[in-house]
């Protein structure tokens, strides 16, 4: 509760319906990751490394997001801005995406999917902690407090939890 204009307490406002479909779709997101991971390491398995489900997985998302750029932005893409950007950001993304898929995909049989949800959620959070606090890639700093870092400490007790109990 905040205070009012007359100094009373006034009731938060429940959350629209805007609000609870956006989590919805957010929920819905995290739960499709969880699945992504052990779909690729049967592809894996299947294929006979995880390399080759790695790739295949990326040459469906790639031509998956062609289609949608060609239904919904192609007159908006400025795709000779790319000339003009540093390495991090042509290549970062990428990367790091295809170290994630290959990694889930390696872990997944290995420790099982809410061991490694849990634990890439908490890793997630550790450093959106630095990215916030020091404002990397442009981000508006954000300081530390005890709230934040006890939460992502709490995250990772947990995660921890769900790995070896």
């Amino acid at each position: 509760m905040t205070g009012g204009r007359n100094g009373k307490p006034k009731e938060r406002a429940a959350m629209s319906g805007t609000a609870m479909l956006l989590t919805l779709v957010a929920l819905a997101t995290g739960a499709m990751i969880a699945m992504q991971a052990p779909i690729n390491a049967e592809l894996a398995a299947r294929l006979g490394h995880p390399l080759s489900a790695a790739l295949w997985s990326f040459c469906v998302g790639t031509v998956a997001l062609a289609v949608v750029v060609l239904l919904f932005a192609r007159g908006s893409t400025d795709l000779s801005a790319l000339r003009s950007m540093p390495l991090y950001m042509l290549i970062g993304g990428g990367l790091l995406g295809a170290v994630y898929v290959l990694v889930n995909l390696v872990l997944a049989p290995k420790i099982g999917v809410a061991a490694l949800m849990a634990l890439a959620i908490a890793g997630q959070l550790a450093a959106a902690l630095l990215l916030d606090r020091f404002g990397l890639f442009d981000l508006a700093q954000r300081e530390l407090s005890v709230g934040r870092v006890s939460g992502v400490v709490l995250v990772l007790v947990g995660a921890l939890m769900v790995r070896m109990l």
